[in-house]
């Protein structure tokens, strides 16, 4: 049986070693840079407004079905680059399609800012449109093969713990867009100095490239790393079965000995399963329940997460100041720092909560809670947002940012971490990245249904060019039933991980089987 071969037992029993940090290091600087080139657009589109469709008389946004196709297809891309990559990455081995999404993703990056035009409004957005489109390749790509790849190198003590640190560059990507854009409009500012609101200088159309441009950086520092990763045992020995390989690339990152991983005889072993092809009647019977979980998990969490990141500006923007009291670069500057500080105070420190605990309480404890808190926040947020939260007699700002604020915490602290995490642990080897990248993009789905659903629907009347919507506070509630639903899937659904052998989950699912078969 696979889970008896000797470099297997190795990887999870091993102690924590340097490679362990090295690969959460390698394989996270790529979700650093899909999340800064993800959500860095939302602070992006708000320059665009002003540099492209204002003039001197009034302060515009950028048209609301651009906007709308701006975001969609970076994550149609992402979609589409999870279910292709992910499958690749079972066929031809991870390491080799690793380094093809990193360079589509570095490329991508650089393109978008060097969008053609400078003056043509259509010209620009439409080169835009396409460059991210192939940025959500790259980025879609990585998700389930850094997943995969860091669950595939790990002990099983430690796992979870290893994956969620990989995840949580996600954080300090979000905090990265903010923190770059604050600086580059600072210096922009000051080398221009706006002489009023409507003022727009011609440097302007630089500044916001240069923020796209700056994203391809981290992943450009890791590609070479990527390159020199061995191929993964796990894929090594029950994919390709070649044994003795998987031991010897073992024996160069981990502290151990060939003599401790090497096989008596050099048979390839016996497959966990039998040989039945991807999405079958037999794999949906042994996986379909595990699939369906991971990707309806991942669906629901993707239309609350993405709707309440892209667009935050949108619920607490009666907190901000009107925007003909500061120009362009400030008012990226003030959106972009109420981004930061959510990020330090509740993004990150939730993501820091999942990778202590998650090894301790389990993934279906953490994400069940934090579907549950999620709601709470939007609900109590929601149901008084326009008797209390916007009502001119209320001055309690802080109330309601601590609010939004627990919302990001226990979406990390909780199913976006999780839903990451869990696909990469339930599945056979051979269809490991394969059905990592199906949860994925299901969940892309629910991105855009999300973030383009919320962005039309949470206007009470016609403003900034969007039709009159259910407003907000129906939307909140609604993202709120969100995540009770979500709670109830994980509840009758996912499967507890934590602790257990990769090769324990495939003997397990593949034991049900044939029990199943045999009734």
């Amino acid at each position: 049986m696979a889970r008896g071969l000797k470099v297997l037992s190795a990887l999870d029993s091993a102690k924590t070693q340097y490679y362990h940090f090295k690969a959460i290091i390698i394989a996270g600087m790529g979700l650093f840079s899909d999340s800064y080139d993800l959500f860095s657009i939302t602070l992006i589109t708000k320059m665009l407004g002003r540099i492209y469709y204002s003039d001197e008389n009034e302060i515009r946004q950028v048209n609301p079905v651009v906007v709308s196709a701006l975001i969609s297809v970076a994550l149609l891309g992402t979609a589409i680059g999870q279910l292709v990559f992910g499958r690749l990455g079972d066929l031809k081995g991870r390491r080799h399609v690793y380094g093809m999404a990193l360079m589509l993703m570095i490329i991508s990056s650089l393109a978008s800012g060097f969008s053609i035009c400078t003056t043509k409004r259509a010209c620009v957005l439409l080169s835009l449109g396409f460059f991210r489109f192939f940025l959500g390749l790259g980025i879609g790509g990585d998700y389930p093969l850094s997943s995969t790849i860091m669950s595939e190198f790990a002990n099983k003590k430690t796992r979870g713990s290893f994956i969620a640190a990989v995840f949580s560059m996600q954080g300090f990507g979000i905090l990265a867009s903010a923190t770059v854009t604050m600086v580059v409009c600072s210096i922009f500012r000051r080398g221009s100095e706006p002489k009023t609101a409507y003022d727009v200088p011609a440097e302007a159309d630089v500044a916001w490239r240069l923020i796209l441009m700056i994203g391809s950086i981290p992943a450009a520092l890791t590609y070479y790393w990527r390159m020199m990763m061995p191929e993964t045992a796990r894929y090594t020995a029950l994919v390709e079965q070649n044994v003795l390989q998987a031991a010897k690339d073992m024996e160069k990152v981990l502290d151990v000995s060939m003599s401790q991983i090497a096989e008596e005889d050099s048979l390839p072993p016996r497959a966990t399963a039998a040989s039945y092809p991807l999405l079958s009647r037999e794999f949906l019977r042994r996986h379909g329940r595990d699939l369906f979980a991971c990707s309806t998990n991942w669906f629901l969490l993707d239309i609350v997460f993405y709707s309440q990141v892209l667009f935050q500006s949108e619920i607490y923007k009666r907190y901000l100041r009107p925007k003909d009291k500061y120009d362009l670069y400030q008012e990226a500057f003030y959106l972009a720092r109420i981004q930061a500080i959510l990020a330090v105070s509740s993004t990150i420190p939730g993501y820091f909560f999942t990778v202590y605990f998650i090894d301790r309480i389990g993934r279906v404890k953490i994400q069940m809670m934090g579907f549950f808190f999620m709601a709470l926040s939007f609900f109590a947020i929601g149901f008084p947002y326009y008797s209390h939260w916007t009502s001119p007699d209320n001055h309690d700002n802080k109330g309601f940012m601590v609010l939004y604020g627990l919302a990001f915490f226990f979406a990390n602290f909780g199913p976006n971490t999780t839903t990451f995490i869990v696909p990469s642990e339930l599945f056979p080897a051979r269809f490991r990245s394969t059905c990592h990248g199906i949860s994925g993009a299901v969940g892309k789905v629910g991105a855009i249904i999300g973030s383009v659903g919320f962005l039309w629907a949470s206007h009470k009347e016609k403003e900034d060019g969007y039709p009159k919507g259910i407003g907000m506070k129906a939307s909140l509630i609604i993202l709120g039933g969100v995540c009770i639903v979500g709670m109830f899937v994980t509840y009758f659904f996912t499967k507890e991980t934590m602790g257990r052998s990769l090769e324990e989950n495939e003997v397990e699912q593949s034991y049900h089987g044939e029990e199943y078969n045999d009734l």
